[in-house]
């Protein structure tokens, strides 16, 4: 488990038929099966190289995240370790399993903060985000500041310490980007899914939400 709060930003590159991931030094030692968080994608340290680490990755997280794509031009990376169980809980519970890619829409610079844009690839996640709602954003942990299109589309704002200190600041308009809904917006559509009629797959219908309050 990660919190969201990139402790360095690193590099990525392909080797082989995985990744190289370098700039770890912030946090090192690293160990063998280490889990470091790499762009919000949950990794594991396969081989230690310098201040970094080779890592194995499946067809699903090249297929899935803009891992593969950012690696084959040696893209900047935000980089977590793993959440020790005496840490603190500075922003929300990240996974470090993307739920899908999203692409940036606009990025408006503002006198105290930038407000970025971004639209779900994928857009039945739509409904997971709401005003106010965490969601995370290349493995950063940020909260949504408005959203429209049934959530498809939404936007975060970003305060100059966490631009300046991770890899938004590479950001262009049309890049991809790592989307990870929260934990608790996924299991409560499941659990009362199994619980009140939802269909097998634990998505909620229109008619269920509407029923409900929530449509």
């Amino acid at each position: 488990m990660f919190t969201g709060l990139v402790q360095a930003v690193g590099r990525v590159e392909r080797r082989g038929r995985g990744l190289l991931v370098e700039g770890c030094a912030a946090f090192a030692p690293l160990q063998l099966g280490d889990s470091v968080a790499v762009d919000g994608v949950c990794l594991t340290v396969a081989s230690l190289v310098g201040d970094g680490f080779l890592a194995d990755v499946s067809e699903e997280t090249l297929q899935r995240t803009s891992l593969g794509r950012k690696a084959s031009r040696g893209g900047a990376v935000n980089l977590e370790p793993a959440l020790r169980l005496s840490d603190r809980l500075g922003g929300h519970l990240v996974s470090g399993h993307v739920d899908g890619t999203g692409e940036v829409v606009s990025i408006e610079a503002l006198p105290q903060s930038w407000t970025v844009e971004l639209r779900w690839k994928e857009s039945h996640f739509g409904r997971y985000i709401c005003d106010k709602a965490s969601v995370a954003v290349n493995g950063i942990s940020l909260t949504v500041a408005g959203s429209r299109d049934q959530g498809t589309r939404f936007w975060v704002a970003v305060i100059p310490h966490t631009w300046s200190v991770t890899a938004l600041r590479d950001l262009a308009v049309g890049d991809d980007v790592n989307l990870e809904i929260d934990l608790l917006a996924r299991y409560t559509e499941r659990l009362l899914a199994a619980g009140d009629g939802g269909t097998p797959s634990g998505e909620l219908s229109a008619d269920w939400l509407s029923a409900h309050g929530w449509g």
